[in-house]
């Protein structure tokens, strides 16, 4: 395949047109309109559809130019570093991050990260959905217990888990009463499982305040509003110090952080620093950690 014409092509589709990747490259309309139909024909594939007014990739099309978009940019940053003589990381960086990690810790890891590494423009954006980090054009993913996906590939690199939490003068309800409870989001089960020394039990809440972050939770939970299920890391000084007090470990999976990106051969020196930025910060991916990186 001619990687000029690849090129072209990508130049093209990131443009939305002809006439506005000539104006946007400096070079003939002409010139792009062949490259392109010479790259069609090589392929036996239609690329674009070509109406009166407008250009659209079909969906072959749209698939080439999504992995030929990252591929070109691994082969450009390949030669700038080889031709600088070193693999400084450069560039921009865009990261998908959820919310909750965002708001405790993603500040403060972006700034040592930047301060680290000042060639690299990072981005971050707060998501809690599960983004298409390909087609939205990120270089990493940070999700919690994330699903299988066969394109992606990436590490575990921190760990949480839930507890209920209460003020020392909300009293925990005997087997079958309920209590008062500070729930995220609206529709969420009004029987909490948890496992304490003594072994399994429930606990039963009336949710009496819905809202719509953790940390809002636990904002409301240290007013004494009612009980709440949060992030240890998130609850563990007012634990220590008595401002809150331990009601049992929600009986659910760990929460697990995952750093997630394409499956490729090459991995941009960009992408590595970061992870081995996370892997300086959390050694070991443990809850205390988290709670000390963010109190620090």
């Amino acid at each position: 395949m001619d990687l000029l014409a690849l090129a072209d092509f990508t130049l093209v589709a990131r443009h939305g047109g002809f006439g506005k990747a000539a104006r946007a490259a400096g070079r003939p309309k002409a010139t792009l309109s062949r490259r392109v139909a010479e790259l069609e024909a090589s392929l036996g594939l239609r690329l674009f559809e070509r109406g009166a007014r407008d250009l659209k990739l079909t969906e072959e099309g749209r698939a080439l130019f999504t992995r030929a978009g990252l591929l070109l940019t691994e082969l450009e940053e390949t030669a700038a570093a080889i031709a600088s003589g070193s693999a400084r990381p450069r560039g921009r960086l865009r990261i998908s991050a959820p919310l909750l990690f965002s708001q405790t810790a993603m500040g403060k890891l972006a700034a040592g990260f930047a301060l680290k590494h000042p060639e690299v423009r990072l981005e971050v954006t707060t998501e809690d959905r599960a983004v298409d980090m390909i087609e939205e054009g990120f270089d990493l993913v940070i999700r919690v217990n994330p699903s299988p996906d066969e394109s992606l590939v990436g590490r575990a690199f921190l760990r949480d888990r839930l507890v209920v939490v209460a003020r020392p003068d909300l009293v925990r309800p005997p087997e079958g009463m309920t209590v008062a409870a500070v729930v995220r989001g609206v529709g969420e089960r009004t029987a909490w499982p948890v496992r304490t020394p003594a072994g399994h039990a429930t606990i039963t809440v009336e949710p009496v305040l819905c809202l719509a972050s953790l940390i809002m939770v636990r904002d409301a939970v240290r007013a004494g509003v009612g009980a709440g299920r949060l992030p240890i890391s998130l609850v563990s000084r007012d634990l220590a110090d008595g401002g809150l007090v331990h009601w049992g470990d929600v009986d659910a999976p760990d929460i697990v952080l995952w750093t997630l990106y394409p499956t490729r051969r090459l991995l941009s020196p960009r992408v590595s620093a970061f992870l081995d930025h996370l892997k300086q910060a959390f050694p070991n991916g443990t809850p205390d950690e988290l709670a000390a990186y963010v109190a620090g």
